[in-house]
């Protein structure tokens, strides 16, 4: 009894790799090309149906920690009547359409999710009479999962596929280290964002960032391991007065030798940040108990955007946060809280000096 389960297991490991079949050219070959094919399934095959997959035209909005349904489905025309055994694989696109990242192979009612869709990824079972369904369900959203997908139908000669734009509701913010600028090269920069609760931002994430209002004149890393950075007020340290707004780009750079700041993406949280102080303030030390103290940790540079972008986060008073920084939330500006714009504003990274802390707690 156990070695069914495997060898369906081995099957579908192989289907999503590509090699199982001896060779591909686009169509997946099936049984109908030997001798022991079964006369109707070779009818049905070149009977003149065709398969056709539909997916969401739109892009589907999430956020970290939810549950998201990729809608796609099937149909044959003519329809064929009873629902037969097909393939659905799906897959994780680069922007670029080079490569792609399995995510799970359904066969009938089996199904192998693969890296860190295991657990997480599963076929929709109900579907219209006239469809039946492919779509993608994928539990506990995280930071990464943003990006396009491939929802492939695969049955015997026939393969038709379309694709699904995840795009997770967000905050694109510059990081600098304490160090100073241009400090980071790529690997250093995907770190420094996964510290601070967020991953590199991709370019379609900045340019969002930037059509909001994001303006800022350092370059930094994005996920493709390009430097650009957002201009919306030009001006001669920023690429000149004569350009006009947009995002400048330094185009790929060598991501060991060459060292810029960072563009972080962080989304909306599952808890909650909040404020605490004392009467004298606060060394770092001293805050990070007083977080713990309280049942939750200091928070990251990423928790504080997404509070004051999703939470409306709104305290004119510094406080600490894990890195070492000292910045407030400002969602509306107001006489002695900084600037006259909206934002999260930074003391730097202050060696010395008593401030109050922001924490961070789970839901």
């Amino acid at each position: 009894m156990l070695l069914l389960p495997l060898l369906l297991k081995a099957t579908l490991l192989r289907l999503a790799s590509g090699s199982y079949h001896p060779f591909y050219n686009g169509f997946y070959y099936n049984h109908i090309m030997n001798d022991n094919g079964d006369e109707q399934d070779k009818v049905d095959y070149f009977s003149g149906s065709k398969l056709v997959v539909e997916a969401s035209r739109d892009p589907v909005y999430s956020y970290n920690g939810a549950n998201v349904t990729l809608p796609c489905r099937y149909r044959y025309e003519p329809d064929l009547g009873p629902k037969r055994k097909i393939r659905i694989k799906w897959s994780k696109l680069r922007d670029d359409y080079t490569k792609e990242q399995d995510v799970m192979v359904a066969v009938g009612k089996t199904y192998v999710a693969f890296g860190d869709f295991k657990g997480r990824a599963h076929i929709r079972k109900a579907g219209e009479a006239s469809w039946h369904e492919a779509s993608l369900l994928i539990s506990d959203v995280r930071l990464k999962d943003d990006g396009k997908y491939r929802c492939e139908v695969i049955d015997g000669l026939e393969d038709e596929s379309d694709v699904v734009d995840l795009r997770l509701q967000g905050i694109v913010f510059p990081y600098q280290p304490p160090r100073g600028q241009y400090r980071l090269n790529f690997h250093e920069a995907e770190q420094v964002c996964q510290d601070q609760g967020a991953i590199l931002a991709n370019f379609n994430q900045l340019f969002q960032a930037w059509s909001e209002g994001l303006d800022w004149c350092n370059a930094g890393w994005l996920a493709d391991g390009t430097v650009q950075y957002p201009i919306r007020l030009p001006r001669k340290p920023c690429g000149g007065v004569h350009l006009a707004p947009g995002i400048r780009s330094y185009g790929p750079r060598h991501r060991h030798l060459h060292r810029f700041d960072a563009f972080c993406f962080s989304s909306a949280l599952k808890g909650e940040v909040f404020y605490l102080d004392r009467l004298a303030g606060m060394t770092l030390e001293e805050a990070k108990q007083s977080c713990q103290d309280a049942g939750a940790e200091i928070a990251r540079v990423g928790q504080l955007y997404s509070a004051w972008k999703f939470a409306g986060l709104d305290r004119c008073n510094a406080g600490w946060l894990a890195d070492g920084s000292v910045r407030y939330p400002i969602v509306t500006p107001r006489a002695n809280c900084g600037p006259a714009e909206p934002g999260v504003r930074s003391f730097g990274f202050p060696r010395k000096g008593r401030f109050g802390v922001f924490c961070y707690r789970e839901r």
